[in-house]
């Protein structure tokens, strides 16, 4: 049986000296009952979630129209020009506003790169919302916090919980003999024309298709998954020369295996088992 959810209209303000110094903060909650019309030719200073629980409206971002309803979310970004109001008797939407210096890498990380409509997989309240509604409505340190580690949840929870573009899961579909390729054979040298084949393709198609879905080129990607091997083997092999891991993750120089592990993690090998107690 679906759970209804009661709630009565409210807004809250919950942005304080405070909560600006955190990477990612809220600056206002709420939930209508009836969302009435609203129209930002300047946009808005922060970055906005809505959620639709009832009801349908129309969203206009730069004089593109979209109709949405329950089961969609809607993303606006700063300052951009929007407005949405409602087409039917009632609207009922829950949002939030919120910045940060993490904020846009957050929304990157859950797929959203600009401001419009999405498709939820599921037709219920993104469960972060609820309890940020169902904290008090004080605007004191504790409670704003709270609210900031809920904010970080669901950006966290859209990541899962977006339909992905029609176009993109096939895209990520097509790929995935190639990762699962990848993955066994880190080991050893892996060529853009042997990746490319794996799926019927050219290796300029294949680099195009990284970019859509894994937003990597092959060979960043590829390195990204040898380095994570190779902490794996440091963990587990601790009597292995670094030589010998590099070896083992298709690394045939050291000096160049050591090179990647610095660039993508800002440490030496050694450094790194320093840091993790594996000398």
């Amino acid at each position: 049986m679906k759970r209804v959810i009661v709630l009565e209209s409210k807004i809250i303000f919950c942005q304080t000296e405070d909560t600006n110094m955190l990477p990612l903060y809220a600056t206002t909650i709420g939930f209508w009952e009836h969302q009435a019309e609203t129209i930002r030719p300047t946009g808005f200073p922060d970055y906005q979630i809505h959620q639709i629980h009832e009801g349908k409206g129309e969203l206009v971002i730069h004089e593109k129209r979209y109709i949405v309803g329950p089961g969609d979310v809607f993303f606006l970004f700063p300052n951009i020009t929007h407005s949405y109001a409602p087409i039917s008797s009632k609207w009922k939407l829950s949002w939030i506003s919120f910045n940060g210096r993490e904020a846009g890498q957050m929304l990157l990380y859950a797929g959203i790169r600009e401001s419009g409509p999405a498709k939820l997989k599921e037709d219920k309240w993104l469960n972060p919302f609820k309890e940020m509604l169902n904290l008090s409505d004080s605007n004191d340190l504790e409670t704003n916090l709270e609210r900031s580690k809920q904010l970080y949840a669901l950006l966290l929870d859209l990541k899962s919980n977006l339909v992905s573009p029609l176009n993109e899961a096939l895209e990520l579909e097509r790929i995935k003999p190639v990762l699962h390729h990848i993955e066994s054979n880190l080991h050893r040298a892996l060529p853009l024309k042997e990746l490319a084949e794996a799926i019927a393709v050219s290796p300029q198609y294949l680099c195009r298709l990284f970019q859509k879905t894994i937003h990597d080129r092959p060979v960043t990607y590829i390195n990204k998954q040898r380095i994570n091997l190779s902490k794996q083997l440091m963990f587990n092999e601790r009597d292995k020369k670094m030589y010998e891991i590099a070896q083992l993750v298709g690394f045939e120089n050291a000096s160049y295996f050591c090179l990647v592990f610095k660039r993508l993690t800002g440490m030496s090998p050694e450094q790194f088992k320093q840091l993790h107690g594996l000398d």
